[in-house]
């Protein structure tokens, strides 16, 4: 196989037979993409630096199929391989990658792998366009948002990619899908060379990731991949000049259309929100004068500012794609957000408590403090080095007091010193980790909190200094929290 067959699309073909690949990286990236590549033929090698339990484990079920699995080295490149797949997590200075570039071969992403595996669908001809979604905060909501309104006009489709179904599954599953609804972390776009969505959108452009992509130029440019290629619409956040440069700045197909969505009233080619509804000035007959109604500011839920954002970034793909207002309608009315993003645990003595630990940085956690007007904030965590500042600065007027915990929980009580010194904070101190250290923030916060307020887990930060992931610091909070609430009845 030539170097020059590796910028085609494959497909099932005899080129795959033999073909050295190695794939970095074991995990739920990894282990389907060495099942795939075996069954076509390829010659997998899969290199993990890890050897604990967990890589055993799937390395024996990798080596039951004849796939051969090197744990304990992450950084050699297999002799005589042609093409490396990896694993979303890995940074681009890995010494495996630079290893590849120096011998001249490709890296891809899974993402990039599923796109080249692509089948027909037998009614088309053509494979399943993909609808994608990307930004720094809401591409799980928004685009299980899109299914659900995909699906309410009678589409087959699912949410894959950086959620849901495996996007490699996706595209060989034997039922074919009508159309994807396809979330990307800006790691997955930073490997993709060859994807062309139909249409696609970035919700929000703020610092994340850096370590891994070395700046905040660099990161947006990978978020900036998702619209080439783009066919029908590149969609915008009107709020964050960030996206829209990203729009004038990609090469997409003649005819594509900028289409942005706004909390307020939509100018031409937007969509919007007028007395209460969702509507769209973008995909209507005379725009210059009509807009259609899709749905009302109570379909979605919650009904916080940035989740209506969202609602109508997925509306714009939805409508790129021809579905008709009615089912936009259906589809918010029928989803229902996952676990830990601004879920409401409980209410007691006027007290409102709120879950939102998917709010895992500085931007997420100002959009769910913008949603309450009165709030005792839990935070704290890993900042993976985010500036706290902007964070404190904006939400000092709602914040009635603070728990902080966490590893880096300095750097949020420096910026409350500096922007709102006012606020009582309370600091749990370093020992405490799991369901005692949670159990002590909710004590704290509920001595703060007064009728009216809402405690509110947004941490801002990743939890793994103290907590298994972000859903156990949300199920912990969610527990004590009712546990308070019930003493108090």
């Amino acid at each position: 196989m030539t170097d020059g067959t590796l910028e085609r699309t494959p497909e099932r073909t005899p080129e795959w037979k033999g073909l050295p690949v190695a794939v970095a990286g074991l995990g739920v990236s990894g282990v389907p993409a060495a099942r795939v590549l075996h069954g076509l033929g390829a010659r997998v090698t899969v290199v993990d630096g890890g050897d604990g339990p967990r890589q055993r484990a799937q390395a024996g079920e990798l080596r039951a199929l004849g796939v051969e699995v090197l744990l304990g080295d992450g950084s050699s490149l297999p002799e005589g391989t042609r093409l490396v797949v990896t694993s979303p997590g890995w940074p681009p200075h890995s010494p495996l990658f630079l290893a590849a570039a120096g011998a001249g071969v490709p890296v891809w992403g899974d993402v990039e792998l599923a796109w080249r595996l692509r089948r027909p669908h037998p009614a088309t001809g053509d494979p399943a366009p993909w609808l994608a979604v990307t930004g720094t905060n809401g591409k799980t909501t928004t685009v299980q948002m899109l299914a659900s309104i995909l699906t309410a006009a009678g589409l087959r489709t699912a949410a894959v990619g950086n959620v849901g179904v495996s996007v490699l599954d996706a595209v060989l599953a034997e039922q074919p899908y009508d159309v994807l609804a396809v979330e990307l972390s800006s790691y997955q776009l930073h490997w993709s060379s060859s994807l062309r969505p139909h249409s696609a959108v970035v919700l929000n452009i703020a610092a994340d990731h850096l370590d891994w992509h070395g700046s905040m130029e660099a990161y947006a440019a990978d978020k900036g991949r998702i619209y080439q290629g783009n066919s029908v619409a590149c969609v915008y956040n009107t709020a964050d000049p960030a996206t829209e440069a990203l729009v004038r700045e990609a090469d997409v197909e003649e005819g594509c259309r900028a289409i942005g969505f706004t909390l307020g009233p939509p100018a031409l080619s937007q969509l919007g929100v007028v007395d209460g509804l969702l509507v769209d000035r973008a995909f209507v007959a005379d725009r210059q004068r009509n807009a259609a109604e899709l749905a009302s500011v109570e379909d979605v839920r919650p009904a916080a500012p940035h989740n209506i954002a969202n609602a109508l970034a997925a509306a714009a793909l939805a409508r790129a794609y021809g579905v008709e207002p009615r089912a936009v309608r259906d589809g918010l009315r029928a989803f229902r957000p996952d676990a830990h993003r601004i879920a409401e645990v409980v209410e007691s003595g006027g007290v409102t408590w709120i879950d939102d630990s998917k709010a895992t940085n500085p931007h997420a956690a100002a959009a769910s403090l913008a949603a309450y007007p009165s709030v005792v904030w839990i935070a704290g965590g890993l900042a993976k080095g985010a500036d706290m500042d902007p964070l404190v600065a904006g939400a000092a007027k709602v914040l009635r007091g603070v728990v902080l915990m966490g590893a880096d929980r300095a750097l949020i009580r420096e910026a409350l010193a500096r922007h709102a010194p006012e606020v009582p904070v309370i600091e749990l101190q370093d020992g405490q980790t799991g369901a005692p250290a949670m159990d002590a923030a909710v004590r704290a916060a509920a001595g703060l909190a007064r009728p009216g307020d809402t405690v509110l887990l947004a941490p801002a930060c990743a939890s793994m200094d103290m907590f298994t992931n972000y859903g156990e610091r949300g199920d912990l909070f969610a527990a004590a929290a009712r546990a308070v609430a019930l003493a108090e009845d």
